[in-house]
């Protein structure tokens, strides 16, 4: 191992210790106060009612667990969204579950929770997931209703969506467990079957002190709508619970009854662990963004048996294309590749170095025919992405490099097979989008704590932002001294900076999380088997755009 190695090392697991340390800050939720007032209610929160819920032999997967951080601050925060999603098991079988964080503005939703929700739907829709629907929220946010409540993504979706799910077969089930107000009413009642904890929760449209408002009724809420009313006189709820873990109890009996699903039938055999070490990735990947190494490295270490079969390996070569066995499950892999490679020119066998993480026409050209053969052989396809974008130039433009970035761009568009997108490093620009940035439909996106999401890079970025800030300043007679044109800089990237950190992503869900580097494995083989409950029901066709 050389020097390099050691601090590339030492910076990456600071920065996947930095990733716990904010993990378990989001899990508190409200505070330990408003966690302790719930437990004296005789309520689970949130995470406890999920973790009751799931079978703790198998693994989970949490999406979107840093939304909302650093947002609101004006209004207190929302922790995760006020919201907490798992993909995991249930008596064997793999759900999606959502429950509301009640000690977080009690569960009421802000517009980070709707969109929350929403990711949510959308995975159940995709790979049509069971979804289990634990609730306990006030509703709508009411100082952002604007934002959250009439638009075509805001509030009212998640109804929208309950029907259209409901009329494709996917099982929904909700358990009531605490408020349940207004339109938030109709979730658990457009689901399958809907649970209800005596005491603690109740279903209206409208609280006792609105009824006595509206219309002069008085009338207590529990009377109104608490378990008894909705099992025994509306008919509204199907099952009453006497508490928490007796409805979590009940679920778990219902998802043990559900038949199997038919298949998409992506190839699975049996596991192995990578030959080489994991752990060696954080010495691997550089500190520095734009440092070159070479990513069949990382490949070789995030594979079954570090096994990797490279399709075209000497031909357009900063992008690696092959395939590749992740948890058993049979995968075709888009990498960019981030060393210097050389190349030859094919008129005239001169050879010239390109670089890496730029794609080129012929890499944009061998990435669009290898996507249209993993969707021609029924093969998932996971996208790492370290990308700085397509290359520019005289000799890039007279190629073409736009019509076959168009072509790679409509390869991923149009694919029919699940996509997953891991971000290691850079994803800058047009290049985001070609290697299937959230725009693109991948089933799940995630990053690593080394990744940087934005149209440039920050020194870029800021040099151009720089030179429009000084222009405007010059114009209005201000002299611009070297000094002041440095610190004009710094302050300028500094605000770039935050705003390419994978957290900001995270925190606006343009990615379902930030995660450890050796969780990649699992993200992508849990991601697959999710997939594969929704069997491909449309050719693979690319239109016009022919490779």
């Amino acid at each position: 191992m050389d020097i390099n190695f050691n601090k590339n090392e030492d910076y990456n697991k600071l920065l996947v210790s930095d990733l716990k340390k904010r993990f378990a800050k989001v899990k508190m939720g409200g505070g330990q106060k408003r966690i302790d007032k719930h437990h004296e209610k005789g309520k689970l929160t949130a995470r406890e009612r999920i973790d009751y819920l799931l079978d703790n032999d198998k693994k989970s997967i949490e999406i979107g667990a840093f939304a909302g951080e650093d947002m609101y601050a004006e209004h207190g925060g929302c922790p995760s969204g006020g919201v907490v999603v798992k993909i995991g098991y249930i008596t064997g079988k793999q759900c999606i579950v959502v429950a509301n964080d009640a000690t977080v503005k009690a569960g009421a939703w802000f517009p980070i929770t709707g969109k929350k929700n929403l990711r949510a739907q959308e995975i159940s829709i995709e790979n049509k997931l069971p979804i289990i629907y634990l609730v306990d929220s006030a509703g709508v946010y009411l100082p952002m209703q604007d934002e959250i409540f009439p638009d075509k993504e805001h509030f009212g979706r998640i109804f929208r969506n309950n029907a259209v799910m409901s009329s494709m077969g996917i099982t929904q089930i909700s358990a009531v467990m605490g408020s349940c107000v207004a339109g938030g009413a109709y979730l658990p009642i457009m689901s399958d079957e809907a649970l209800i904890v005596d005491k603690t929760a109740s279903i209206f449209l409208a609280g006792s002190y609105l009824v006595k408002a509206a219309i002069g009724e008085s009338i207590d809420n529990e009377t109104l709508g608490g378990a008894t009313t909705h099992c025994e006189v509306s008919g509204v709820t199907d099952y009453k619970a006497k508490d928490d873990k007796d409805a979590l109890d009940k679920i778990k009996f219902i998802v043990d009854k559900i038949g199997d699903y038919d298949k998409a039938g992506f190839s699975k055999t049996k596991a192995f662990s990578p030959k080489e070490n994991e752990d060696d990735i954080f010495g691997i990947l550089p500190k520095e963004r734009n440092a070159q190494y070479d990513m069949v490295e990382i490949i070789k270490r995030l594979v079954d048996k570090s096994e990797f079969e490279q399709y075209k390996e000497g031909y357009g070569q900063t992008i690696l294309t092959g395939y590749a066995r992740i948890d058993g499950w049979a995968v075709g892999i888009v990498a960019n590749q981030r060393k210097l490679v050389k190349t030859t020119a094919s008129k005239t066998k001169s050879t010239e170095m390109q670089f890496g993480g730029v794609i080129y026409n012929d890499s944009a050209d061998k990435a669009t025919r290898f996507i249209a053969n993993c969707n021609q052989k029924k093969i998932p396809l996971v996208f790492l992405q370290d990308v700085t974008g397509f290359m520019v130039g005289s000799k890039s433009e007279h190629g073409g490099i736009i019509k076959d970035g168009a072509k790679m761009v409509n390869a991923v568009s149009n694919s029919v097979v699940p996509k997953f997108t891991i971000i290691i490093g850079n994803s800058y620009g047009a290049g985001n989008y070609a290697m299937c940035g959230k725009a693109y439909d991948p089933r799940l996106i995630v990053a690593w704590p080394s990744a940087e999401l934005a149209v440039m890079s920050g020194n870029s970025a800021a040099k151009v932002l720089l030179q429009i800030e000084t222009a405007s300043l010059k114009k209005r007679g201000e002299e611009i001294t070297p000094e002041k044109e440095a610190a004009l800089f710094d302050k300028i990237k500094s605000r770039y900076d935050k705003q390419i950190s994978p957290y900001y992503a995270a925190s606006r869900i343009w990615t379902d999380g930030v995660i450890n580097p050796l969780d990649t494995r699992t993200w992508i083989s849990m991601g697959i088997e999710a997939a594969n409950h929704a069997p491909i029901e449309k050719p693979f066709n690319m239109g016009v755009l022919q490779v």
